[in-house]
């Protein structure tokens, strides 16, 4: 991964760029991941699976899945859970966790119409170089009734945190990821992408426009992130 190192997207979101920024953080994601959240990520992600709320027997698309940690997650009480990202170094560097994994890009899924009975993505729509777009697609292969949970980070709700989660963002956050991440660089690019990320209301209203129904959002952590689930009807 050395040709990956220092490489870092741009608020474009070029796929190319993206997924090679991705490739060359691979090999410490989940580890970055752990110290930047204080290790809140694993309780996220309990939440993001009680949101989806996925029975026994049904088959869900963990989109943007990276090293398949979150997919393991939603696979519990048997799920059957599908890892799909566009990195492939992402997907190699999760290749012990024992879940179907496909690359694949959010905006033009490797999957049938009405295929899945959920679609999943956490912290990946703001890396999409078409949102809208993606947000379509996930409907394409989602079965009527079925659901949609996007865990991604937003806009804290007490305004003095939120001033105070900016000054984080800005300037702590590259700090810390040089002294764990494999691509610090890449890391600058996330606290830019986080503060050009709709909130909560826009979020939503974008998922609707998408065509889905029944749109909600549910905040965690005072609003850093927000659940927004919504159904296909």
């Amino acid at each position: 991964m050395a040709h990956t190192a220092g490489l870092r997207a741009g608020l474009d979101k070029r796929p190319a760029e993206v997924a090679a920024m991705f490739d060359g953080v691979a090999e410490r994601y989940d580890l970055t991941n752990t110290v930047l959240s204080a290790g809140l990520d694993a309780s996220w992600r309990r939440a993001t699976r009680q949101a989806l709320g996925a029975r026994p027997g049904q088959t869900v698309l963990d989109v943007a899945a990276g090293t398949a940690v979150s997919t393991v997650e939603l696979a519990a009480g048997g799920v059957t859970a599908i890892a799909c990202d566009f990195s492939q170094g992402m997907l190699r560097a999760g290749a012990s966790r024992a879940v179907p994994k496909v690359a694949g890009d959010a905006m033009a899924l490797p999957l049938a119409d009405e295929s899945v009975d959920g679609v999943v993505i956490s912290f990946g729509l703001r890396n999409v170089a078409d949102p809208d777009a993606a947000l379509r697609e996930f409907r394409r292969v989602t079965r009527p009734g079925g659901t949609l949970v996007i865990c991604e980070f937003s806009s804290p709700t007490w305004t003095p945190f939120r001033t105070v989660y900016t000054e984080y963002l800005m300037k702590a956050l590259p700090r810390i990821a040089r002294a764990v991440s494999s691509n610090p660089d890449a890391y600058v690019y996330l606290a830019e992408s986080i503060r050009a990320w709709p909130d909560q209301a826009a979020m939503a209203a974008r998922v609707q426009q998408a065509g889905w129904g029944e749109v909600a959002w549910h905040n965690l952590t005072g609003g850093i992130v927000a659940l927004h689930r919504a159904r296909k009807v």
